[in-house]
């Protein structure tokens, strides 16, 4: 008989305090969904340059066993995120939303160190350490701050550079003549 059939599928709380404390060491999986906003996240909140309202992810997960040649069969999390934050334009340093939609999965192991070898050519799953009060918000959060650009910025001609990165803009066209720095050194030698 196949354990997924055999094992009872326990319904997660939406609730973000419900997410701090699941027992992924039970024999039993998981399968839950539910709405973050940004507060609920304290990390992903000191990246936002603001918080608008309907800002914050969608997070969807499933949890079943898979078999594994020549041991117990292993857990797998699929893990869903979709929603929309708010963060500085590195082009024009303006408010720029930025919508996410991310797909992950991960294979449960039952030590650190099997966790550590776990192969890194295997892309398609991440290896978590399974425990009785695994912290699931805190890996939804992780998993936002991966999938954050590293510089947000608008589509293309949607901003202008902003001054202060690229001059103040103005007389652009007219060159300036730049003073001399040798010019102190000259004047020092004449006192």
């Amino acid at each position: 008989m196949d354990r997924n059939h055999a094992l009872p599928q326990v319904q997660l709380s939406a609730e973000s305090n419900a997410l701090r404390r699941i027992d992924f060491c039970a024999p039993q999986s998981y399968k839950g969904a539910g709405f973050l906003s940004i507060p609920d996240l304290p990390r992903v909140a000191e990246e936002v340059s603001a918080v608008v309202s309907g800002d914050g992810f969608h997070w969807d997960i499933q949890t079943h066993f898979e078999p594994s040649p020549g041991s117990e069969p292993h857990q797998i999390m699929e893990l869903g995120l979709k929603g929309r934050l708010h963060l500085t334009c590195q082009r024009c340093l303006q408010g720029c939303a930025v919508d996410l939609d991310e797909k992950r999965r991960f294979i449960f192991m039952a030590t650190e160190s099997q966790a550590d070898d776990y192969p890194l050519e295997d892309e398609d799953q991440e290896p978590l350490v399974a425990s009785q009060q695994f912290n699931l918000l805190e890996t939804i959060e992780d998993e936002i701050l991966l999938s954050i650009p590293l510089i947000p910025k608008h589509p293309e001609g949607f901003c202008e550079p902003h001054a202060s990165v690229f001059g103040d803009g103005e007389d652009d066209d007219v060159p300036t003549e730049r003073e001399n720095p040798f010019n102190i050194l000259k004047n020092m030698k004449k006192n």
